[in-house]
């Protein structure tokens, strides 16, 4: 993993990446590899949830479960588990009012795609955690960007 990580650095400054990226890629490969997106805030302090991403048998493509109730402060890990690439994206008009910059600040940075959005999760077994530290109560729609046409839509409602 690491010759892969140094090989990609080689190439990003070949591709003209610069020293930054150089730097970025450096401080990759020197950070252990989980294949797991984390959120760059404090550890939940409740129950870890799971929810699977998946293509089931008949081929629909779903969050299991598609419906959550957890506490403020409980973390939630979305697997990986097939019909991938998955990710999750919170509609920002089915979000409590005012939620919106807090979610935004527990979401993981590496790879995020815009600031309600995780990101792509391309293999299998690869995770995405968030842990709902200091958000408001209520319920929190969000959908699969690569599948949300095929009905891949969920809701977590978090709780005081």
């Amino acid at each position: 993993m690491r010759k892969a990580m140094a090989a990609l650095a080689l190439l990003t400054m070949a591709c003209g990446g610069g020293e930054q990226a150089a730097q970025e890629d450096e401080q990759l490969a020197a950070a252990p590899q989980t294949g797991v997106a984390t959120a760059a805030t404090a550890p939940g302090t409740g129950v870890v949830h799971e929810i699977q991403m998946m293509q089931n048998p008949d081929g629909n493509y779903m969050f299991q479960p598609a419906a959550l109730t957890i506490k403020v402060g409980d973390t939630v890990r979305w697997i990986n588990v097939s019909g991938f690439p998955h990710n999750v994206a919170f509609y920002e008009d089915k979000i409590p009012q005012g939620a919106a910059d807090q979610l935004a600040s527990l979401l993981p940075t590496e790879g995020k795609l815009g600031p309600l959005l995780g990101a792509l999760l391309t293999q299998a077994d690869e995770t995405f955690e968030v842990s709902f530290i200091n958000v408001p109560a209520g319920s929190y729609g969000y959908f699969c960007v690569p599948h949300e046409a095929l009905g891949m839509v969920a809701s977590l409602t978090i709780e005081q």
